[in-house]
């Protein structure tokens, strides 16, 4: 049965030599290698190096050593400096490659959480434990739980909250290609959808080398040479690699960038063979049969194969023939390419075959593949042109179509695996340039933001300018759930690539800018009313906006039947029909709504929803559609007939601007009936409209009293007794309108006050057309909701500066999506970014047009690497703390990280027992004191496990001097930061004093 195909859709690494994919791809196509002398580091190699490897001894002082594996971002993962102190190198190692796979797959590792993500990790030795755990008078809890195969896999399901199988894998070399094929089959099986598959090994002590010494296995200069007439024995490396896997017909539909594809795998073992260290011809037989039937395709189908080739001379031999047996027959025009990474970096053991696998993708996915090191001296021996195979001396570019290639791992105890690759399938895919984007870097600290930056700005310099949209769909799938935010609204390659150098340039502008408030945003949308409108008005947004043109075309379709014209064409154009245009009342009341009914829905779309809606005037619309309370088509209705309706109305009146409060401006009305208060925008802002001459009266009292007067250009006098009979009509419009609950706050601008969806009845909306518009009073009655921002719906910033003015905006940040006829497009992108900045997690998907919607690799996230945590000793903050609890001639010291000595420093008058809390927050972490914020959070900041509380509780007992300890449930719920724990440190004591 042939195998269901799986997708290679994300891959991390580090490799001796190569501290990414990218780098590793380089140290492999420029045939270089990783190998060096033994770090000082590690162990003494004179202690241990014998070149005629006499007992105890090696004969090398040579493998593949990663650079820096000790540094590691523990704040980044939310775990204390004692628990990554205690942590095996590996699993950090784990943590991070994974968390980058993940990003590489064009996915946010934080919207795995909850999903049946399986993780499979390969790995055969775990020296950190041979080091630790025999150390029985420093061993701890957390030594425990940084301990153990299951714990590598584990402990990544753990902090991406991935719930599908998790299990590590020993078949020694051949491990995390065994991983491999298990994930493989957990996806094809239904187990999971998708996988994080890995492989790691460390070299933390001589005794595999040893060992390979002894067994004879070892090459004196450390180096593998696969297939290599010069081949002695093996070369140990190390390193980390993952990759992400997931169904083909899955990443195709969220056109994922995809490297390879997995055909079909086939795991076997040797059995009673003739040595359980020996190597069975007729397994590897076999296992590469089975996989070839599993993949659908026979063995002339593959152009390259990318071998275990570790540089012995009985295993180089017996996988030549066994690869011969099945390929040397083959239909074929070349010869079965072969090549081994082991050369680059030598045998990473636990991870050889994860490096393998890796190499095997970046070949199929750059079409080339890059040369076996050691191969101009080939071994006659092996006989590999009789056997249908060439070694790989130079990089060998990949044919055009579908290409083959497979990978093989051979354990050391027998157990063996086979996996076939194809080149992804050919997707074409249109690329569409322009339109507005917003680009987005996050991560845990100002720090990690800079850095983070300089690393997409890279990468943004270097991207054809069409693939702008793509990258900042991409960043905001993969770089965006983080605390500390950046957002960048973009218009063009020059604009971005000019605001990232600044970014670069200014750490304080960073710092500034990724400030935000905790929570999240409250939002209040303010509905502009008549007056703001011009002809072009939404233009630009409707050019560069994909949800906002939609949306617009809604309210054209609702509006059509009730004008007879295209009201898209009325707002963009100004253009309407009989004579009419975007001036007059008739289409200017139903453009004004169909803008804001666009930008409202159009924000939603990307999910902005409101706390609470105010709308001006005819602006109420909009906000009742918005709020719930009005159907589009109602309301379409609606503000139709009212404009129709108050365009019938004689032209005979005046509104007039006065710079004084309602109560003076009241006064003078008494003996103008025909003149009464249209607007109160303000404690001295006000709006008088009625019958011109009687209005022009009471301007010409307030000139005399000192008061500024502005007559408006309109063409009616709104919200006056004028008004009266289109009121009339209206209610008839109105009459059916049903009743429904509001959704959303409305803060009514006839009532100046908040009121519910049963008051927004036919009377309130006939009413509405004469009675004035109590802004002042519904912006302070809007304030008592503490709105963090104010944004403008509406063709030009009017409310948000008149709330300001008066006084009203309680802090609030103010945003303007469409700041006039001067807007591009781009401000509409920059509301979104400053709301994303303050904590918005936007639906960004709809921002984009289908053709942006593609994701594209972007870096994946720079950890901090100042932390420095051996296994020897935690190197913390440039300082060495640890203590030597056993030592062994030739091998590291064994530490424990000792408890900061440092008394916390509190400002203010703090009792002695509230100091010494926090200094056992510190002890239990190893934290210095200086880092324990009051908001910073015990369990996501700190690292604060159940072990690390249940100390806490037994410690807080003591320096509290409490009669029995503090239960751990009890302390749970009460405590989440460092400031909630000094509280209940503050009650608890009090308490006891009262009892007293």
């Amino acid at each position: 049965m042939v195998a269901d195909p799986i997708a290679v859709v994300g891959i991390d690494c580090r490799f001796p030599g190569a501290g990414d994919k990218d780098a590793f791809w380089d140290v492999l196509v420029r045939g270089e290698h990783g190998i060096s002398e033994v770090p000082a580091q590690r162990w003494d190699s004179a202690d241990f190096h014998d070149e005629g490897g006499g007992a105890g001894r090696v004969n090398t002082r040579f493998a593949g050593f990663m650079s820096d594996p000790d540094t590691f971002d523990f704040e980044f993962f939310g775990i204390s400096p004692r628990e990554a102190a205690a942590m095996d190198p590996q699993q950090r190692m784990l943590l991070q490659a994974s968390w980058r796979a993940v990003e590489d797959s064009g996915t946010d590792p934080t919207a795995l959480a909850g999903s049946s993500t399986g993780v499979f990790v390969g790995m055969m030795s775990s020296e950190w434990a041979t080091l630790h755990m025999s150390d029985y008078a420093g061993l701890t809890a957390h030594r425990g739980s940084g301990n153990g195969y299951c714990m590598a896999a584990n402990r990544i399901s753990y902090h991406l909250d991935l719930r599908g199988p998790s299990t590590a894998v020993d078949t020694a070399c051949s491990s995390s290609l065994v991983a491999t094929h298990l994930a493989c089959t957990a996806i094809r099986a239904g187990d999971c959808d998708s996988a994080i598959v890995a492989g790691v090994n460390l070299l933390l002590t001589p005794a595999l080398s040893i060992f390979y010494t002894q067994a004879g296995l070892s090459a004196p200069d450390g180096r593998c040479k696969p297939y290599s007439g010069d081949a002695v024995g093996i070369g140990r490396g190390e390193g980390v690699g993952v990759v992400v896997l997931r169904r083909l017909s899955d990443a195709l539909a969220d056109k994922q960038p995809i490297y390879a594809v997995i055909e079909g795998s086939a795991v076997n073992q040797d059995g009673r063979s003739n040595g359980i260290t020996a190597p069975s011809r007729w397994s590897q037989e076999h296992v590469l049969t089975a996989a070839y039937a599993k993949a659908g395709i026979t063995p002339g189908d593959l152009t390259f194969v990318e071998g275990h080739g570790t540089g012995t001379t009985l295993g180089d031999m017996i996988e030549i023939k066994a690869l011969g047996a099945v390929h040397a027959g083959a239909e074929r025009k070349q010869p079965l390419l072969l090549g081994s990474v082991k050369g680059n970096i030598g045998h990473a053991e636990g991870a050889a075959g994860i490096a393998g696998l890796i190499k095997a993708c970046l070949a199929l996915d750059k079409r080339v593949l890059p040369p076996t090191l050691h191969a101009d001296s080939e071994s006659p021996q092996l006989k590999l042109a009789e056997n249908g195979i060439r070694l790989a001396r130079g990089p060998v570019r990949l044919p055009r179509g579908t290409v083959r290639g497979a990978v093989s791992s051979f354990g050391l105890g027998g157990t063996n695996a086979h996996v076939v690759l194809a080149s992804a399938p050919a997707v074409r895919r249109p690329v569409e340039s322009g339109g507005v984007g917003v680009l987005t870097v996050s991560a845990n600290t100002v720090a990690g933001l800079q850095r983070n930056i300089a690393a997409v700005a890279e990468t943004v310099d270097s991207a054809p300018a069409d693939r702008l949209g793509q990258l900042c769909h991409t960043s905001n799938l993969v770089k965006s759930s983080l605390r500390q935010r950046i957002a960048i609204a973009v218009t063009s390659p020059e604009q971005v690539r000019g605001e990232l150098r600044r970014l670069l340039r200014d750490a304080d502008a960073v710092a500034e800018r990724s400030k935000r408030p905790t929570g999240k945003p409250r939002v209040a949308f303010l509905f502009t009313g008549q007056g703001s409108q011009y002809a072009g008005m939404g233009r630009a947004l409707h050019e560069h906006c994909p949800p906002f043109r939609a949306r617009l075309a809604e309210a054209d379709a609702a509006l059509r039947p009730h004008l007879g014209c295209s009201i898209t064409e009325v707002a963009l154009h100004g253009a309407g029909h009989d004579g009419l245009d975007v001036g007059e009342t008739a289409l200017t009341q139903p453009a004004l709504f169909a803008l804001q009914y666009a930008l409202a829905t159009a924000l939603g779309d990307l999910g902005l929803r409101p706390d609470a809606v105010l709308g001006h005037s005819v602006g109420e619309f909009a906000a009742a559609c918005a709020a719930g309370v009005l159907a589009l088509d109602e309301a379409a209705a609606l503000v139709a007939a009212r404009g129709a309706l108050m365009q019938a109305l004689p032209r005979d009146g005046a509104m007039i601007a006065v710079q004084a409060g309602e109560e003076r401006v009241s006064a003078l009305l008494a003996d103008e009936p025909l003149v009464s208060i249209a607007a109160v925008n303000g404690p001295d802002s006000t709006v008088v409209s009625g019958a011109a001459e009687p209005a022009r009266r009471v301007a010409a009292a307030l000139a005399a009293e000192g008061v500024k007067t502005t007559e408006l250009v309109v063409s009616h006098a709104f919200h006056s007794p004028l008004m009266a009979p289109a009121a009339a009509g209206f209610a008839e419009a109105a009459g059916p309108l049903p009743v429904r609950a509001s959704a959303v706050a409305f803060a009514s601008t006839v009532h100046g006050r908040f009121v519910e969806g049963a008051e927004l009845d036919a009377a309130y909306w006939s009413a509405q057309v004469t009675a004035p518009v109590r802004f002042t009073a519904a912006m302070a009655a809007l304030l008592d909701r503490a709105p963090t921002h104010l944004v403008e719906i509406g063709p030009r910033g009017v409310l948000v500066g008149m709330a300001a003015r008066a006084g009203l905006t309680g802090g609030a940040k103010r945003l303007v999506p469409v700041p006039g006829d001067t807007a591009t497009g781009a401000e509409f992108a920059a509301t979104l970014a400053a709301l994303y900045t303050d904590g918005l997690n936007p639906s960004w998907a709809a921002l984009y047009t289908e053709g942006q919607r593609t994701p594209r690799r972007l870096p994946g996230y720079v950890f901090a690497d100042a932390e420095r945590f051996w296994a020897s000793a935690a190197t913390v903050r440039g300082t060495v703390a640890s203590v030597v609890t056993k030592e062994q001639p030739g091998m590291p010291e064994v530490g424990q990280p000792q408890p900061a000595a440092q008394a916390p420093a509190l400002s203010g008058d703090v009792r002695p027992e509230v100091r010494a809390v926090l200094a056992v927050v510190a002890e239990i972490g190893d934290y210095d004191p200086a880092d324990l914020a009051p908001e910073a959070k015990l369990h996501e900041d700190l690292g604060f496990d159940s072990i690390m509380v249940m100390q806490l509780s037994d410690r807080l007992t003591e320096v509290l001097r409490l009669p029995e300890p503090i239960p751990v449930t009890e302390l749970l719920p009460r405590v989440t930061t460092v400031g909630d724990l000094l509280a209940f440190a503050g009650e608890v004591l009090g308490e006891q004093e009262r009892n007293r």
